[in-house]
């Protein structure tokens, strides 16, 4: 059980998961491309000993591969979590013979929660007025708006059912005691927020930075609404999360954190927070947030700072959410008794992809699985889902999408919902945070054979023409800016009416070359309502659409800028390579 950053970073050393980085590095884009290229070749956790301008050390990387999830974890809550699953078939009935042969799990019962206590180690030192800047925040893309914390756990309580949610929401610092609060609608802290505007209080917010590996997996996590994260975190540590109720502070913080700072949130104040280059692969851009009012900075003695790097996939992020997937799984079909398995894509920011098998009993019940998945607390982020009966294994794409495009009827089986919210953090939609949703089923027998190979015409503009897998075809043409309308165009022509789905990219050679390239180019430059094409007929008020569709994944001109290393930064990290890893 670990149960602090401490212990972790000495396992992770003793494991020879970890490199010290002494040489002096700046956190102004410099510590970020060291770790971005790290990451990018499956490297180590990088421990910063110098962060310019900095009183703390730095820990990144440090869930970036499989084995430092599994060193942080270890098969205990993957095992625990398959035997709560298992509960109700188990103990039915619940007779005591059947109850007496679950009683280990039980146990385990015992032994998770919170715990009160009188002392904790982030309690050794408060500062009051708080001096963030003696922080080692990173600025991790030229045009990110200033230093973030990356990895906060930001623990906010309802301001009248007492229930508490931890997430992690991203911290911009502004000077020594603010911050802006990337509080998205539709997450729980923004929940939180609202009910302390109806009020008319202020809500208290406590921003936790390191600690338990649990404690930042439960921030993650996409639990319902309502569930606690730290029962969650206490879950996957195996042991009571220990909390400090500290004097003058309005709630309790995490003991076992790094750095803790309390403060609280004015609901009507606002400040414009941003651009910040995001897990999308694209820069997030400026908008008016919440700002944070820091009170008090507790930290531990020898405190380190810990951070991540985000951008285009596959980053740690991606590591950390597989992991949750796999970990929570065997609780979907308890959650959603229709839904056998759940895929979200990580190569696509999670929200803008997901596949699932679900029950198909009777006609149209998978529709109940999408709408159920689509109801589910961060589940309802999910812009695109692909819904089949077959078990299979939902992380080979290629595979699934064969399958549903075998079998989909795209006059009856497509749905696209216009007019609906939509992630924060994507832009595709026509202003922030609204967009629209698309469903397509790929269930029963197969209804066409599926091509593999492209020997037709090359229309007018198109570049390359490259088939991604049977039935699926890659074009690139004219970009969007200098023609449109393609989409219509290749549609009147009925060149490619022979492959039910055909995607407009800007770079067929790059999006061909491996699934995350493929799934990142084409779910994460599309909206359903604006960019599916097709001939369409309306039965029933439903909008049909024919055989063979089109979707536009080129980039639109309003998109925000696709996140690269500026050429400054990448000519020092050459250069200084050395200094950073004289070992190497």
């Amino acid at each position: 059980m670990i149960t602090d950053l401490q212990q972790f970073v000495k396992v992770l050393k003793k494991e020879q998961e970890l490199v010290v980085i002494e040489a002096p590095v700046d956190p102004h884009l410099e510590a970020a491309e060291i770790h971005r290229r790290v990451i990018a070749e499956g490297g180590p956790a990088l421990l910063f000993t110098d962060i310019k301008g900095a009183s703390f050390p730095l820990v990144t990387n440090l869930f970036g591969t499989p084995r430092r999830l599994d060193l942080a974890f270890g098969s205990r809550p993957e095992t625990l979590v398959r035997q709560i699953a298992s509960l109700p078939e188990t103990c039915m009935p619940p007779t005591p013979t059947n109850l007496w042969k679950q009683r280990s799990v039980f146990k385990n019962f015992l032994s998770l929660g919170m715990k009160y206590m009188k002392r904790v180690p982030v309690g050794q030192f408060v500062k009051s007025p708080p001096t963030l800047n003696e922080l080692p925040l990173l600025t991790t893309w030229e045009e990110d708006g200033g230093p973030f914390v990356t990895l906060p756990l930001v623990y906010t309580e309802h301001p009248e059912t007492g229930l508490h949610n931890l997430g992690m929401y991203r911290i911009q610092r502004y000077d020594d005691t603010t911050t802006g609060l990337h509080f998205q609608i539709g997450k729980g802290a923004g929940f939180h927020l609202d009910v302390a505007a109806k009020k008319q209080q202020r809500l208290p917010v406590t921003i936790h930075i390191g600690g338990p590996p649990a404690l930042i997996l439960a921030a993650i996590a996409p639990l319902p609404e309502n569930v606690p994260e730290l029962m969650l975190a206490s879950l996957v540590m195996g042991g009571k999360v220990p909390l400090l109720h500290a004097k003058n502070e309005a709630q309790p913080f995490v003991g076992s954190a790094e750095f803790v700072l309390t403060g609280y949130c004015n609901p009507e104040e606002r400040r414009a927070e941003g651009p910040f280059g995001d897990h999308y692969g694209y820069y997030s851009l400026k908008h008016d947030y919440p700002v944070f009012h820091c009170e008090r900075m507790y930290h531990r003695k020898d405190a380190i700072c810990a951070a991540t790097v985000v951008g285009r996939p596959r980053q740690e992020d991606f590591f950390i959410g597989d992991y949750l997937q796999k970990l929570l799984s065997p609780l979907f079909p308890l959650v959603m008794p229709s839904v056998i398995d759940l895929w979200s894509y990580g190569e696509t920011g999670f929200h803008s992809l997901a596949a699932a098998v679900v029950r198909q009993r009777y006609r149209r019940e998978a529709m109940v699985s999408a709408f159920r998945i689509l109801g589910e607390g961060q589940l309802s982020l999910t812009k695109f889902l692909l819904l089949i009966d077959k078990p299979m294994d939902l992380t080979d794409f290629p595979t699934v999408l064969e399958y549903v495009l075998e079998r989909c009827n795209f006059h009856t089986d497509l749905y696209v919902f216009s007019n609906l919210s939509m992630d924060t953090l994507d832009y595709t939609g026509p202003e922030v945070n609204k967009g629209s949703k698309g469903v397509l089923l790929g269930l029963n027998d197969p209804i066409r054979e599926l091509p593999s190979t492209y020997s037709g015409d090359q229309p007018r503009g198109v570049q390359a023409i490259i088939p991604y897998c049977r039935g699926c075809l890659l074009v690139q043409g004219p970009s969007y800016e200098e023609e449109a309308s393609l989409a219509e165009r290749l549609l009147e022509q009925g060149t490619f009416s022979n492959w039910p789905l055909t995607i407009l990219v800007d770079d067929a050679k790059d999006a061909s070359a491996s699934m995350m390239n493929f799934l990142w180019t084409a779910f994460t430059r599309f909206e359903p309502a604006a960019d599916i094409y097709g001939s369409t007929a309306i039965y029933r008020n439903h909008l049909g659409f024919g055989d063979c569709i089109i979707i536009d994944a080129r980039m639109k001109p309003p998109y925000p800028d696709v996140l690269e290393c500026d050429p400054n930064t990448k000519a020092l990290v050459d250069q200084r390579w050395k200094e950073y890893f004289p070992a190497s």
